[in-house]
């Protein structure tokens, strides 16, 4: 097996995260301790919002009056590809039952959790996709209560975000970023409801906040920064596979992009063209780009498709992009991936944005045991049994054997009761 490096990224810091755990940390613990209180101080300090916190059904109805119609329109086209996948999701949830012996009776119900915590991000970026994603396919796994949050900008949170919540059927909107917003969900603060399940995408910090409530609360995943690899051959153009490096390692100094090419040209036309592209990035678009470029990119040339196979699933990247002949092979042949894009005809872009599987999905490897946000994740599959004196009566002498020989007679004296019928 030939794979050889034409661009390596350096080794991560083994402790580039300390410092942000001592101050998640810190809040965590002021907030659980102050409660409101404490949120109100940190939305102040860190996003300089000292005004109302929950966003009113007045103030929810004024920001989606002044969106523009035609960017509403943007927004239910993605809503309703969103939905849409959504709930073709939730059709293969299936509750079961089934006769396992004569007189056994056992199934599964399908139980959604009763509330949901969906943070939005804000920073750099109005992440208006967030909204549709987290928001929608909580409501279509039939969360009765959700609870959104997104950093507040001079006036609130952006009109358009706040649009996409509404659309979406958020019950409670809240200024809040930050690991403050993340507490005030879990903690159901400012008139929610505890959140059972923290999701969304955030920053380091909204990352680490999740990281330490796992337990208490469920969270979707652990995520760290995104990552993308495209796979490309041949058939692929410089162009493309250069634009499609560039818009995803706009995302940050810390998102890595990848390209496997089995054909040299193609990875040397690459390296060479991704440099103007983002010089033609408007700042601070290009700054984050050029970064992300210089210090996580790796270029990786490898002589078959096998090994390609072989070195992508190893790196288990959130987004996956194949831009080669024979999609179906690819298909059928990758295994660890967040999302998988075949072909130059359709981009990460278009699922960061539009297309309708979710965006939230698993990162720095994780893509390897498990996937991205669903409405599985807003469901509890939960088994029930019942019998009747026939298969009680079996039941029991095995149970019985069994627990003896694990050396539990409290189990054995439980099941043998059944056979008296005591």
């Amino acid at each position: 097996m030939t794979v050889t490096y034409l661009k390596e990224a350096a080794p991560r810091p083994a402790l580039e995260n300390t410092g942000i755990r001592e101050v998640v940390s810190s809040m965590l613990t002021n907030i659980e301790r102050d409660g409101e209180e404490a949120v109100r101080r940190y939305a102040k300090e860190l996003d300089r919002w000292e005004s109302d916190i929950v966003l009113s059904d007045a103030d929810r109805a004024a920001a989606c009056a002044r969106v523009p119609e035609d960017v509403k329109a943007d927004i239910r086209f993605a809503y309703a590809n969103i939905r849409r996948f959504a709930e073709a999701q939730q059709a293969t949830v299936q509750e079961c039952e089934i006769e396992v012996i004569p007189g056994l009776i056992a199934g599964q119900k399908q139980i959604p959790v009763s509330c949901a915590g969906c943070y939005v991000p804000g920073g750099r970026y109005s992440h208006i996709a967030s909204a549709l994603m987290t928001i929608t396919t909580a409501k279509v796994a039939g969360v009765p209560h959700i609870t959104a949050v997104s950093p507040p900008r001079e006036g609130g949170i952006p009109d358009a975000i706040v649009y996409a919540m509404d659309l979406s059927g958020a019950d409670l909107i809240l200024n809040l970023g930050g690991v403050q917003g993340i507490a005030a969900m879990a903690q159901g603060l400012f008139g929610g409801k505890p959140a059972d399940i923290l999701v969304g995408p955030g920053n380091s910090y909204v990352a680490e906040a999740k990281r330490m409530l796992f337990g208490d609360v469920g969270i979707d995943m652990f995520a760290g920064p995104t990552d993308s690899l495209v796979i490309a051959d041949h058939t692929a153009s410089v162009e493309t596979v250069s634009w499609d490096l560039v818009s995803q390692a706009e995302h940050g100094t810390d998102s890595p992009v990848w390209l496997i090419a089995t054909d040299r040209a193609l990875a040397e036309g690459v390296l060479e063209r991704v440099h103007t592209l983002i010089a033609d990035l408007p700042e601070p678009n290009g700054a984050a780009a050029r970064i992300s470029w210089e210090d996580r990119a790796e270029v990786i040339l490898c002589d078959t498709r096998e090994e390609a196979v072989a070195v992508s699933d190893r790196y288990a990247p959130e987004h996956l992009h194949v831009q080669a002949d024979q999609l179906d092979w690819w298909l059928d042949k990758l295994g660890a991936y967040g999302s998988l894009f075949l072909g130059a005809e359709t981009t990460v872009s278009f699922g960061d944005k539009t297309s309708g599987p979710n965006h939230v999905l698993p990162t720095s490897g994780a893509a390897r045991y498990t996937g991205g946000l669903s409405v599985h994740k807003f469901t509890k599959t939960v088994t029930w049994q019942r019998c009747n004196s026939e298969a009680s009566h079996e039941l029991a002498q095995r149970t019985a054997r069994i627990s003896r020989m694990e050396g539990m007679e409290g189990h054995a004296r439980a099941a043998e009761m059944r056979l008296t019928g005591a």
